[in-house]
């Protein structure tokens, strides 16, 4: 017995596969849950849209940016510059205030404050509109009431953007839909070239006069018919099911959705030629993907909140590029030019994972 387990030990310490799932793995679980699921938001983008600019609403201003919680992206003009704001994508709350401002508040005891939200993550605009109406209240008691001064009142009203009943499925369908098209075209693809190994059907391909890049084309097109068809049944379940609004050009969503099924399927033609077995290359496409894409996407936690290493870690997770151009088209229903950034991106990315797929492909037929 004691051979065996020597024997054992020693298979378990050469074997750096299993080391990696016995300490390696679990080490990055740890790290990623531990420091990417919060609640919490830190560093939030905002803007001030302020008509009145007296002491007052400086103050409230000063005390909303001495907090962790918010950082002053831009100063608005008018209020033509909001939407352009958030159609950007580059600011999640504007705060308006009223012109005379101050004035309002000495004479009627009464001022009037606007918060603009983008809401189509209702998580992080209700906790925003919380700790903005929290920090409001705490001005008020500290600088008015504690002064013996006649009680005020600072009225602040919400408008929620894109999401005004704060519904979590416009949360959650976009990143469903991402993980779901990423994953699964990703698995399809992955035992494509390892099972042409196993099947011993690979030495047909070594003598042929086929190149590398028709035989990966070819494997690669008729998943990407397959996964398209996929995609429209899962669209149609999203709009008619759950509710799910498409406010921009259907055509554009689906010619984007469409460059990013052809990524996921290269990405899993890549995990294949990297693979010797079917079940290794199940396990790379399974969990090297779905966690990353889950935690690291923007998917359910705000990346902002994450350290600054996994915030650069999260701009290699393709899914976090297409649910910010998902998101865009469907709630926001804007155009092109505002996330051609992200779509490059995601076109750079195939064009790698193509690249290295037919590099490894071209290795795996001379072994």
């Amino acid at each position: 017995m004691w051979s065996f387990i020597k024997k054992e030990f020693l298979y378990i310490f050469r074997d750096y596969r299993t080391m990696i799932i016995l300490f390696g793995m679990p080490l990055a679980q740890i790290i990623l849950f531990g420091f990417a699921i919060t609640n919490d938001i830190n560093n939030a983008h905002i803007a001030v849209l302020d008509n009145s600019k007296d002491v007052v609403t400086r103050e409230i201003t000063r005390k909303l940016l001495s907090s962790h919680y918010f950082i002053l992206d831009r100063n608005l003009k008018s209020n033509k510059d909001i939407k352009s704001a958030f159609k950007k994508g580059e600011i999640k709350q504007t705060i308006v205030f009223e012109q005379n401002f101050a004035k309002k508040l000495t004479s009627d005891k009464k001022a009037n404050m606007q918060l603009i939200l983008d809401a189509s993550n209702p998580n992080t605009a209700s906790i925003l509109n919380a700790y903005t109406a929290g920090i409001v209240d705490t001005y008020i008691f500290q600088n008015l009431l504690q002064k013996g001064k006649i009680p005020m009142q600072i009225n602040v009203q919400s408008k929620m953007l894109y999401n005004q009943e704060l519904k979590s499925v416009y949360l959650f369908v976009p990143g469903i839909i991402t993980v779901v098209l990423m994953l699964v075209s990703a698995m399809m693809t992955s035992i494509t070239i390892v099972r042409e190994k196993e099947l011993g059907t690979m030495e047909a391909l070594l003598v042929s006069p086929v190149k590398s890049s028709t035989i990966i084309i070819g494997k690669v097109v008729p998943y990407v018919v397959l996964s398209f068809i996929n995609l429209i049944i899962i669209l149609f379940l999203s709009v008619f099911i759950f509710g799910m609004p498409i406010r921009g050009s259907v055509l554009l969503l689906l010619a984007e959705s469409l460059l990013f099924l052809i990524m996921s399927l290269s990405l899993g033609i890549f995990i294949s030629t990297a693979s010797k077995t079917q079940q290794q290359a199940m396990l790379l496409s399974m969990f090297g993907l779905m966690l990353p894409t889950i935690l690291l996407s923007g998917f359910i936690f705000p990346i902002a909140n994450m350290p600054v290493a996994l915030q650069i870690l999260s701009d290699f997770m393709p899914g976090k590029w297409f649910i910010i151009i998902i998101k865009n088209i469907m709630l926001k229903g804007i155009g092109f030019s505002y996330f051609w950034k992200e779509t490059v991106i995601i076109l750079a990315m195939t064009v790698l994972f193509a690249g290295l797929s037919m590099k490894r492909f071209n290795i795996r037929l001379s072994e």
